[in-house]
């Protein structure tokens, strides 16, 4: 079984939209976990009134805000599946998303996969490119830069334990993804687009200062660089996100 993580804050525009892309799924063996992050509006009782026709769904509520970090690792904490994946709030999957990274794990015999994917806009259109995944990652290039699309990740527990995310406000998909990579040393992505990515206004992704700060974070607070490391793989990072990540970025056939 598949164990789907699904933070929420404040994602009423959003939310039944995603859900909707997990239950009509092709490969029906998974469970949605949804973690309010202590929405202030209609989001809960959105999930609520969809769970009254969906058993395979549940809903945990947070007590106050503490970050989508904080979220995820109470999905994490909760999850009966073999398998964990993430899908955010306001992000899609389209259908075959789980049926293709399932046969593609085990028949590579892999402890993390993860895809290509598409980019939409707020209201939900297409935009003209897409991100191409990287069909071998390791541990020492994800240091460099982000290369999982979170929204495609996978990791079979199985193989790796339960690995959570450290409690950093942004950045911490990435986080864990490197904790994953450091424990299994290399990952396979599938070339084919399986989800897609909304951009939303004032996103991390959308906001250049507001990345390096919370980049340089992961690399002094997560990973106990000191001053002088933590500078030098931020130049790296600024090379590779700005120059080498850009040729991901591609049309992709939808």
């Amino acid at each position: 079984m598949v164990s789907v993580i699904m933070p929420a804050y404040n994602a009423a525009d959003y939310i039944s939209e995603a859900i909707a892309s997990v239950q009509n799924q092709t490969y029906k063996n998974w469970e949605l976990i949804v973690i309010d992050d202590f929405s202030t509006d209609e989001t809960c009782s959105i999930v609520e009134n969809i769970i009254k026709q969906e058993p395979k769904i549940q809903l945990l509520k947070s007590l106050k805000n503490e970050g989508t970090g904080a979220a995820r690792n109470k999905g994490i904490a909760a999850a009966n599946g073999d398998f964990i994946a993430f899908l955010d709030a306001d992000d899609l999957w389209l259908p075959e998303k789980l049926e293709v990274q399932m046969k593609f794990m085990k028949e590579n015999q892999l402890a993390m996969s993860f895809s290509s994917y598409h980019l939409i806009s707020e209201n939900g259109a297409y935009l003209s490119k897409g991100i191409r995944a990287l069909p071998k990652l390791s541990y020492k290039k994800l240091l460099k830069a982000n290369y999982v699309g979170n929204l495609t990740g996978m990791y079979d527990v199985s193989k790796t334990g339960k690995i959570y995310s450290p409690l950093l406000r942004k950045r911490q998909d990435w986080a864990l993804w490197l904790s994953v990579l450091k424990k299994v040393k290399n990952a396979k992505g599938i070339q084919q687009p399986l989800a897609c990515y909304r951009i939303r206004k004032n996103g991390i992704s959308t906001n250049k200062w507001a990345l390096i700060k919370y980049n340089y974070r992961v690399y002094s607070r997560f990973l106990d660089f000191g001053i002088l490391k933590s500078s030098g793989y931020m130049v790296l990072f600024l090379w590779e996100h700005f120059v080498v990540k850009t040729k991901q970025k591609k049309k992709l056939d939808q």
